[in-house]
């Protein structure tokens, strides 16, 4: 399928046809790769990684996956980037586009990648912002589908910070007709405009952590703050935002948890959750090469 969009740089950019084919694409895509059957969709293609914060599942699912589609990749650290003497994201974007099929860029600001797709010739992927992670949220919801068999309908929680990841979650759940109920402490909660969009097609209600949990069928948190960040008072404020196995026992029978990584263990979800029977946190790494490797497919081999 041809996509809409040329660039992804929030989930807000697909349809929800696009959003549903990416996911099946995704699903078909690992079972290729299980069988060793991988195909070159993209042989002889080129995708340069920007990266302005470190990265593992964002780095190596993407270079893996070009490698996998018969294409290559280039990891550019911004440190190392003429960026990082002053040449505009604008003008790296327009040289990467003479040298590559496709930017993928993981950034500190938003603003960047749009600066980055404005002056990119080729396909730009949002591979990180503070404001959305489209790609994590691709591979989760395929995540949920492989579990579930479904998205539509479904409950879904978010626990902790409406960061960039619930976001896109939002998005997600928009494009999905999942529910999504959002518990955050006052003055975390997600991005009001992400909210209010997602509410003209689907149920998108900020409520309790027991009111989200309650009969959820999937849990999802992240890290309520960054991974070396030791703010006291940020932290006293989420004390009670952390999913234990109480908190999943009020959820739906056979209701899963989510986190998609790094996690700080005993901070947002304690060891017996993320370790335990229902966490499907490795899926979840996993899917992400899967879900790459289907939106590369689809910005690269039909720009």
């Amino acid at each position: 399928m041809k996509l809409k969009t040329r660039n992804l740089l929030t989930l807000a950019e697909l349809t929800p046809k696009e959003f549903s084919y990416l996911i099946d694409c995704s699903i078909s895509l690992k079972k290729d790769h299980r069988r060793g059957a991988d195909k070159p969709l993209l042989k002889n293609k080129t995708l340069a990684m920007i990266f302005q914060k470190p990265s593992t599942r964002t780095r190596v699912s993407f270079e893996v996956g070009m490698y996998q589609l018969g294409g290559h990749a280039v990891n550019l650290s911004s440190s190392e980037m003429q960026l990082s003497r002053g040449e505009t994201a604008e003008d790296t974007a327009r040289t990467l586009s003479r040298y590559s099929d496709c930017i993928m860029a993981r950034v500190y600001e938003h603003e960047m990648i749009e600066r980055l797709a404005r002056g990119a010739d080729v396909p730009v992927i949002n591979g990180l912002s503070d404001a959305f992670h489209p790609c994590q949220i691709l591979a989760d919801f395929m995540t949920i589908k492989e579990k579930k068999k479904r998205l539509k309908g479904l409950k879904i929680a978010w626990i902790g910070d409406g960061n960039n990841v619930c976001n896109s979650m939002i998005h997600g759940a928009a494009l999905a007709g999942a529910d999504m109920y959002v518990a955050t402490p006052r003055g975390f909660g997600p991005d009001k405009k992400v909210v209010r969009e997602a509410q003209k097609s689907t149920l998108v209600d900020l409520v309790t952590v027991s009111a989200a949990a309650k009969d959820a069928d999937v849990i999802v948190t992240d890290t309520h703050s960054s991974i070396h960040n030791r703010d006291r008072a940020r932290i006293k404020k989420f004390t009670k935002y952390r999913v234990d196995s109480a908190l999943m026992r009020t959820a739906k029978n056979g209701a899963i948890f989510m986190h998609c990584l790094p996690a700080k263990r005993n901070r947002e979800v304690t060891p017996s959750v993320i370790d335990g029977p229902q966490s499907v946190v490795w899926d979840e790494a996993e899917n992400r090469l899967h879900t790459q490797k289907a939106l590369l497919v689809a910005l690269i081999k039909n720009s």
